[in-house]
């Protein structure tokens, strides 16, 4: 089924921008028992809407499909980094939303209750939602409780009869991953306490474009926030931004805080501000996406060349980072195990299966000890500085081939 309105303002005026063929879900890695099924395939395609600025997938997919059809596998404290994000995260929404002691905190997309666990040990009340039971269960080790399934108006409303209305409400990274935004944001609004305030924090799309950065693009997500997006999306729900701003994380994402509206909740200047620079970037002119496209498709052709020719070598190339943006990357560029000979990653949940649809064993970083001559391609480009230390301490005669960029 394909999307024919906009998810936040029900217009009908959508228009096609970016087309990335045909992707398996991009979140999603194989184990070894069902290395022979087929994947699920679905055309990767964003519209804009011309009225609210919404950038969304076109293709609609099965949340249970998404995250419940195999054992989910990016957990948020994978490696330090994430660590590191998600401790200052608990310690700077704090402060900055002036959380009660004790307050209750509703975690939504908890994953393995890493960021909960903060806010636990610093005295607050948190629970946690999250549609895959394998996460739920990981989160449940760290005690922190959690409601197992998609965020909806059911389990606000189970939360709310349990624990109250929640004084603080955090999603990271998983607002865009909602079929129906605009009914999260409602029951986000309802759950909130009188002055509580929501919190997310997703990639910011207009990073993404201003980078020539397209593998932020996969079925997981639905919807691509920009602060003009974002305003409207809250509005309609009834919200407001009270602070907008761009952290380091993921390459670039965008942090909003929002409260249910009301007389004293003043305008946001930094919203103002950023919404004026994505308008003058053109970040809502279908013609930018057509450049945008033609450039991908350019650098593509390009890189290809380059591969295939170390390739014909003889020399192993292998990838580093088994990420869902390493996937879209993979399909997009058709690099299957053919050509990639393995995809690492220091993940548990990840080591010994397989890339969607390419079928790329991942396995550790020591992989990389075995060869004289050997390629690495990385594919979590935003902590490549990070990858690329690591790697030569393990073979410094690693030759880095570069993401086109």
């Amino acid at each position: 089924m394909m999307r024919n309105s906009c998810l936040i303002c029900n217009s009908k005026d959508i228009e096609e921008i970016i087309d990335l063929g045909s992707h398996p879900f991009a979140d999603t890695f194989i184990p070894k028992s069902r290395y022979g099924e087929a994947d699920k395939i679905y055309p990767l395609i964003c519209d804009l809407c011309s009225d609210c600025g919404n950038i969304q997938l076109r293709c609609i997919t099965d949340p249970e499909d998404r995250y419940s059809s195999h054992d989910y596998s990016y957990t948020s404290s994978n490696s330090k980094f994430a660590r590191d994000h998600w401790e200052n995260y608990a310690e700077e929404v704090a402060k900055k939303v002036n959380l009660k002691e004790g307050g209750f905190i509703v975690d939504i997309g908890s994953n393995d209750g890493y960021l909960g666990e903060q806010f636990l040990k610093k005295g607050y009340c948190v629970v946690g939602v999250d549609p895959s039971e394998y996460m739920a269960n990981l989160a449940k080790e760290r005690k922190i409780e959690t409601f197992t399934g998609i965020f909806d108006e059911k389990i606000k409303d189970e939360i709310i009869e349990k624990c109250g209305n929640a004084d603080l409400v955090v999603a990271n990274n998983v607002f865009n991953h909602s079929n129906d935004p605009l009914n999260f944001a409602k029951s986000v609004s309802q759950l909130l306490s009188k002055d509580g305030k929501f919190v997310f924090e997703l990639p910011y799309w207009y990073i993404g474009l201003e980078n020539k950065k397209f593998d932020q693009i996969y079925h997981e997500h639905v919807t691509y926030f920009t602060v003009k997006s974002s305003k409207s999306l809250l509005e309609n729900a009834g919200m407001k931004i009270i602070s907008s701003e761009i952290v380091d994380y993921h390459g670039g994402s965008l942090r909003i805080i929002a409260q249910n509206k009301n007389e004293v909740v003043e305008d946001c200047l930094e919203e103002k501000v950023m919404i004026e620079k994505e308008e003058l970037n053109k970040t809502f002119e279908p013609e930018t996406y057509h450049k945008f496209m033609k450039e991908i498709l350019e650098k593509r052709n390009i890189f290809l060349e380059e591969i295939y020719k170390t390739k014909n070598k003889g020399f192993p190339i292998i990838g580093v980072g088994a990420a869902a943006k390493g996937n879209t990357f993979l399909n997009f560029y058709s690099l299957d195990n053919k050509v990639i000979d393995y995809v690492t990653d220091a993940s548990e949940h990840k080591k010994g299966k397989y890339t969607p649809a390419t079928r790329i064993p991942i396995v550790g970083d020591d992989i990389f000890s075995r060869y004289n001559d050997v390629y690495a391609l990385i594919l979590s480009w935003n902590i490549s500085h990070i990858l690329k230390e690591k790697l030569h301490e393990i073979n410094p005669n690693i030759k880095f081939i570069s993401l086109p960029s």
